[in-house]
This record gives C-alpha cells, sequence and structure tokens, in this order.
C-alpha cells in the first residue's frame, strides 16, 4: 500500500506552482501532473487545493489567465506568470531556502 503524500508547509503550494510557471504556461491539470512527475510521485496536489492557490495568485497579480485549447483539443484555463510574479518566486524561493536550512540545523542536533 503507498504512503500518503506529505502535508505541504503554509505558503509552499503558492511557491510550488509559480515555480512550475516559470517553465511556461500550462493549464492546472498540467501544472498538478507537472509536480508529480518532478517529485517522483510524492507531491500529489488535488483540485481542492489547487484551485484555490491559483484563483489566490490570480488575485495577488501573480499569474494571468487566459482560455485556449488544451492537448486533446478541451477548452483549458491556461496560466502564466507575470513580473510581479516572477520578482514574488524569487523572494519566496530565497525565504524557503533559508526555513530549510533552519530546519535541517535542528533536526541535526542531538
Amino acid at each position: 500500500m503507498g504512503r500518503t503524500p506529505p502535508d505541504l508547509l503554509p505558503g509552499t503550494l503558492d511557491l510550488l506552482i509559480l515555480r512550475t510557471l516559470a517553465t511556461g504556461p500550462k493549464h492546472g491539470y498540467g501544472i498538478a501532473e507537472r509536480l508529480r512527475q518532478v517529485s517522483d510521485d510524492v507531491l500529489q496536489v488535488g483540485e481542492s487545493s489547487l484551485y484555490p492557490a491559483l484563483q489566490r495568485l490570480l488575485l495577488k497579480g501573480w499569474v494571468k489567465a487566459e482560455w485556449g485549447a488544451s492537448e486533446n483539443n478541451r477548452r483549458a484555463r491556461y496560466y502564466t506568470l507575470t513580473a510581479a510574479g516572477r520578482k514574488r518566486l524569487s523572494s519566496e524561493r530565497e525565504e524557503f531556502e533559508r526555513l530549510v536550512v533552519a530546519i535541517q540545523r535542528v533536526l541535526q542536533v542531538g
């Protein structure tokens, strides 16, 4: 039986979505699939988490969305990183890396 996917730290999903969109426009399913593939199936983001996060990013102006046709010719909303989103990704990434280093230090101390 498979392991339960880990819970993400608050704000981490936004960071992961921004990073995924840094490589180019993607629709929601494409974002979730990319996260799953890159993480070797560890990060499995469901629609109930993904779409509220995308809406949050839209409202903050970090992504924009346009309707288009998917690979199988179905209507899909494609999300693209904005200039503000690129700036946010850079600052969030630095902050996250600081946090990871701090957590690793605590875990290594006896």
